[in-house]
Formats: structure tokens, sequence, C-alpha cells
């Protein structure tokens, strides 16, 4: 238990840097949140001992002041650092479940604000998790009024950097027609062929007009079989 015993590619900070909070445990957490230990006692020891003492990670963030200070090693200081965590952890905002995406018609609910009108081609990525919840949107690329540039790596640097299940594509068309062109057909196979050597889905490609939209899924030029939209 003694840190400087420890290799530092083992020392509580350095597994965090490396493996992220999920890869430590809660004395390692605790460690890093004290910062030091005593002459006595290393941090990881008095982190073990504060949590001995109240038994559960619960218990510890209900303890009062008064009762953290109670184990050995831990002063007024390190009492109020513990509860100032706690208490911020305490106030962080549950997310609303992500709305889910499981038809062409909501994501082109979702989108259509940015996309419908606009004077210039925009290809915009939409990105969802392994239950077709919304994680992200973003506009990747702009064009003229006839031609969209694009490169798949822009694409599927966006979903990786998300941790996406699955992606769908959607572009508007100036001219107000959302009839794709040969030119959305190619690059829709070769972004869907693309998905599958990385891992992420493509399931849908959505053109988006002046008062509506075409779904290459609907189209059936998006085969989903296995997994549905």
């Amino acid at each position: 238990m003694n840190l400087k015993s420890l290799p530092p590619q083992e020392r509580p900070r350095e597994r965090l840097s490396r493996y992220g909070c999920e890869g430590l445990s809660s004395i390692e957490l605790l460690a890093i949140l004290l910062g030091s230990g005593t002459k006595e006692r290393s941090v990881l020891e008095l982190a073990a001992d504060l949590l001995g003492h109240f038994g559960s990670v619960n218990a510890l963030a209900e303890a009062t002041l008064v009762e953290l200070t109670e184990v050995k090693g831990i002063g007024e200081a390190r009492a109020i650092q513990v509860k100032a965590a706690f208490g911020l952890l305490g106030r962080i905002e549950k997310k609303p479940p992500a709305a889910l995406l499981d038809s062409p018609e909501k994501v082109y609910e979702l989108i259509r604000g940015e996309l419908e009108g606009q004077k210039i081609e925009m290809l915009m990525v939409v990105l969802r998790d392994v239950k077709k919840g919304f994680l992200h949107r973003e506009v990747i690329s702009k064009g003229t009024l006839t031609e969209l540039l694009l490169h798949p790596r822009e694409v599927f640097h966006l979903a990786i950097r998300h941790r996406a299940y699955s992606l769908i594509l959607a572009h508007n068309h100036p001219s107000g027609d959302p009839a794709p062109s040969k030119r959305d057909i190619e690059i829709t196979k070769l972004l869907v062929s693309a998905g599958k050597v990385v891992g992420i889905e493509v399931a849908d490609h959505l053109i988006v007009g002046n008062s509506g939209f075409v779904s290459f899924f609907h189209q059936g030029r998006i085969d989903l079989k296995q997994s549905g939209y």
C-alpha cells in the first residue's frame, strides 16, 4: 500500500491517466482526492482507512465533517475536500433519456430545421448509440450549389470520437428536389462499405428538399436486415 514502493505506472494518478476512472478502485480514486498521506501512513493506506471506517462509498458521502475527522489522519482540511467533492457530485444534472431515432421520420424532424431552405449543400452526420438513441449531430461539410466536398475519414473520425454505434447521413438539395443524384448514390455506397470496415453502421442517408425528404433506407438502397433501422 506504500505509494513510493509502487512502480510509477501503477500509481493511482498514472493509472487514471491510462485507464480512466472506470479502471480504478474506490480506494485509488479516494487517494487521488486526498492528495497525500501522513508521516505514518501513505495516501493509499489513508484512503483505505477512511473507506473502511464508513464501510461504503454511499456512507462516506453522507458522513458529516465531524464524523470524517474522527478517522486518524483526516483533519478538517481533508474532511472539507471530501465533503466538497461529494457535494459537487450531487449537483450533476441527470441526463434525460436519449431521443430514440428508430425511423427516418424521426431523424428528419431532428435535422430539418438546419438543412431545409439552405442555399448551399450541407452534409450532416447524426450519431446514435447502441440502443438507437441520439448521441450527437454535426455539419461536417459545406459545398457549392452543385457540389459537396466530402472525405469518408471526416465522417468516421467524428463517429469514433463520440463512440457511436451507428450513424445517419443527411444533406440538403438547394434546388428543393430531394431526388438522389448519381453522386449521392455513389458516395452512400462508399460510406456504407467504409462503415462495415470500421464497424460503424451507416443506417440511412436522408436528402432534404424544400418540403420533404428522401430516405435511402425507405428506397431499399441500404440493407439493414440484421439490425433493422
